[in-house]
């Protein structure tokens, strides 16, 4: 099965200007930083607006929508995460698979901490279950990719069950960490090691045979 892919994009159309790229980048920005400052119900185009600096038609040039530009703000999100992974996986040599997964928690913790909006999108539920594909759930896409990184890092054979233990550690993973960053606004260590822990022992008995 491959990787899921995001559905239809969130903008009304593609800026096709290096200005107006900028600027469809400083509504995101603004959207992204006032996620973290008020909050979904808050927020509104017209915040994203004065905070971008730009008029409220240019926000609706590019978006119908605040749903769109969150929408849009989420999928760059997913990107950037799944980017920072693949460079350490360019970067890094691990042991083996669990090395790896170990080190996409570490990004996603860090992202957490330091990536404006990053903590308060909540891939899984809160904001909205199909911001990413308007078929599969958040946790669904983000599974595919990262199953994808997994496959062709560690020559895994793909198959229905590795989808869905990889679905199933996302879930588990999203849950923990939820919970270490609600202990602690940097995500409290110890339960991060547990969700490190169970990750890789459910994974280790689904990828029991499956190497490569």
């Amino acid at each position: 099965m491959p990787a899921e892919e995001p559905g239809e994009a969130p903008l009304r159309r593609q800026p096709t200007q290096r200005r107006s790229a900028r600027r469809v980048e400083r509504m995101l920005d603004a959207c992204a930083d006032l996620l973290d400052e008020v909050g979904y119900d808050a927020l509104s185009t017209t915040r994203i607006a004065e905070r971008a600096g730009v008029a409220i038609g240019s926000v609706y040039q590019f978006f119908p929508d605040k749903r769109a530009v969150i929408q849009a703000v989420t999928r760059r999100q997913v990107e950037r995460l799944i980017s920072r992974i693949g460079r350490r996986f360019l970067s890094e040599d691990y042991a083996g698979w669990w090395d790896a997964v170990d080190a996409i928690i570490d990004e996603y913790v860090e992202m957490h901490r330091t990536v404006p909006g990053f903590r308060s999108l909540h891939f899984g539920d809160v904001v909205d279950l199909n911001l990413l594909d308007a078929v599969s759930d958040n946790n669904t896409v983000i599974a595919g990719r990262l199953r994808g990184l997994l496959l062709q890092e560690y020559g895994l054979a793909d198959s229905e069950k590795i989808d869905l233990a990889v679905l199933v550690a996302v879930e588990a993973g999203d849950a923990v960490l939820k919970l270490a960053f609600r202990h602690d606004p940097k995500g409290a260590p110890e339960i991060v090691a547990e969700a490190k822990r169970l990750i890789r022992g459910y994974l280790n008995r689904q990828f029991a045979g499956s190497s490569g």
